[in-house]
């Protein structure tokens, strides 16, 4: 059982959080970005590299089996933290955009002309691009849901559009929007394309390290995420997926460890999911995500999920208050992430990232590898501001206060007003 959650308690955790910049303290608003890692993540990592580090199922010696087990441990815990019915359904990856290439390349082995796949305009590059791809190899069609003005999945429109149909194949959709912050109606979505036999595929980056993790709940096929947004390392993902359809799919990548037989006339492979993971594996950075796992775990993620929560309606109501700010997404905390992106009048979004760093206050300025979406809402790029479970509300109001000297700043209003807030 988790211990009450004490942010404060949770910030000692991670040493970056007590930089100054400056003389200002650092606000680290971009954890939709990458989270920052707690102290014994990073020990975790150095301890296996400097006690137990060897390759897996390889070595038949102490340091092979203690790098195996360890390895495997983390699969295993993974499959629990997700609700897997089987650590065999875990696939690693390096990170959530292979995991998403490597679904879209082994479910397209299947598809052929004249069948569809089916994404959403609001999806991250790594949940349009891989897809793209696949419509080119086979022929298939690539379809989006649109959005609401409030920015959500248009689900009357797609309904009234015949988009998910009997040419659906595959549905694949984000969890929670890394621009918007919209927590998508997943379960629903699977629904519609189990009714047409379709798989269903769910980019969770931003799910799984915000809000309780269901495989079950969700209905998925298949769920990627990566390790770096869940105070992880960079360099893991994960691919997960029943085992029926893993067992079904084809390779993705060839070499060691993935293979059963070889002959030079031909080979046969190993089942999942090791058919999946070719070549030496990220085995420090899956031990550094499963002491990631177990840190969330510990805090309990149905407090992460309610702090975050009250964090991103404390933002959203602050941060309207600011002259000529517009929220791009839910303008509410309702089915919303902590990811939240904004446009200021005449200030380019490179401009505002800017000044705002020399606050000390860091978020993230650009189209977030979301083009599309920003061609769609007629705005070249946003700024977007992300919380975490380390977040404060006073980093909260050293962001608005940033905000108010940025639109003062460059407004001109600064030499009239004596200032901002």
């Amino acid at each position: 059982m988790s211990e009450p959650y004490d942010v404060e308690a949770v910030r000692r955790d991670f040493p970056i959080l007590e930089r100054r910049l400056g003389a200002y303290p650092l606000t680290y608003l971009d954890s939709a970005n990458t989270s920052q890692k707690p102290r014994r993540v990073v020990d975790a990592i150095a301890d296996h590299y400097l006690a137990h580090n060897a390759n897996v199922a390889r070595a038949m010696h102490v340091l092979g089996a203690e790098a195996t087990a360890a390895f495997e441990g983390a699969r295993v815990a993974i499959a629990d933290f997700i609700g897997a019915p089987r650590w065999e359904e875990v696939v690693f990856t390096k990170n959530a955009s292979e995991a998403l290439n490597l679904a879209a390349h082994t479910l397209s082995a299947a598809l052929g002309p004249g069948d569809e796949i089916v994404v959403s305009v609001m999806e991250h590059h790594s949940n349009i691009v891989p897809w793209q791809l696949a419509c080119e190899r086979t022929g298939a069609t690539l379809r989006w849901f649109d959005i609401t003005e409030e920015g959500r999945l248009d689900l009357e429109a797609a309904a009234r559009d015949g988009l998910i149909n009997e040419r659906t194949k595959v549905v694949s959709i984000t969890w929670v929007s890394n621009v918007l912050g919209t927590v998508n109606p997943v379960a629903q979505v699977a629904a519609m394309a189990h009714a047409v036999g379709a798989v269903m595929v769910v980019d969770g980056s931003q799910g799984v390290p915000q809000l309780p993790t269901s495989v079950a709940a969700l209905g998925c096929d298949m769920l990627a995420f990566t390790g770096h947004k869940i105070c992880g390392p960079t360099g893991i993902g994960v691919l997960w997926g029943s085992y029926q359809l893993l067992d079904s799919l084809p390779p993705f990548l060839g070499g060691g460890e993935m293979i059963e037989v070889v002959k030079m006339t031909g080979s046969t492979f190993a089942p999942p999911p090791y058919r999946f993971e070719a070549g030496t594996q990220p085995i420090a950075q899956a031990v550094g995500l499963h002491e990631a796992i177990r840190y969330v775990s510990a805090l309990g993620m149905d407090q992460i999920a309610a702090h975050e929560q009250d964090l991103t309606a404390y933002a959203l109501a602050e941060m309207q208050k600011v002259q000529g700010l517009r929220i791009l997404g839910p303008t509410e905390a309702v089915d919303r992430g902590g990811a939240i992106s904004f446009t200021l009048d005449g200030v380019h979004p490179h401009d505002v990232m800017q000044l705002l760093d020399s606050r000390g206050v860091a978020i993230r300025g650009g189209h977030h590898c979301a083009r599309p979406l920003h061609d769609r809402l007629g705005v070249q790029s946003s700024c977007r501001a992300s919380v975490y479970l380390y977040t404060t509300h006073a980093e909260i109001d050293r962001l608005v206060e940033a905000l108010d000297y940025t639109g003062a700043f460059f407004g001109g209003r600064l030499a009239t007003t004596g200032g901002v807030r």
